[in-house]
């Protein structure tokens, strides 16, 4: 299955519209390292929302997408699109160990997740519960991506 432009069934509320940014390019952006405010994404048309989700995820079309990103928001009134570290080595890219603030999110939902679970996992649904634990986030979808991944 397809990592690079899948949508999940907790982000049915939005995805119709694209009108927030779906997890598959929000994993694009941290592998680009790119930090795309919500006013950008705002200011994107509805077929460049499309493109961005239809964008593949290998290294050369991360690249160019970086690029492309740089182009686009460079005259936008909120200025450029922020560059930071792109994603290499994080608990969302490791199957091996769940990262212990996802085991601390889960636990105040009264849920908890098996190593072997977080193994089967694809690299996008653990991108998408690392994303959705974190503090401050007021964990909404968390317990539907829980039981959208069969957990």
């Amino acid at each position: 299955m397809s990592l690079h432009d899948r949508c999940f069934a907790f982000e049915e509320d939005f995805v119709a519209d694209l009108r927030c940014l779906p997890m598959a390019v929000r994993r694009k952006l941290d592998l680009a390292g790119v930090k795309l405010r919500l006013s950008h994404w705002h200011s994107f048309t509805t077929e460049e929302r499309a493109k961005l989700l239809a964008w593949p995820d290998h290294p050369g079309a991360i690249s160019d997408l970086r690029l492309w990103l740089q182009r686009r928001t460079a005259t936008l009134a909120d200025g450029p699109a922020r560059g930071i570290e792109p994603a290499a080595g994080l608990d969302w890219q490791q199957g091996d160990d769940i990262p212990e603030r996802l085991q601390a999110a889960c636990a105040q939902l009264g849920a908890s997740l098996e190593s072997s679970q977080w193994q089967s996992l694809d690299e996008l649904q653990r991108f998408a519960l690392v994303k959705l634990s974190h503090p401050g986030h007021e964990h909404r979808n968390l317990p539907r991506a829980l039981r959208e991944f069969g957990l």
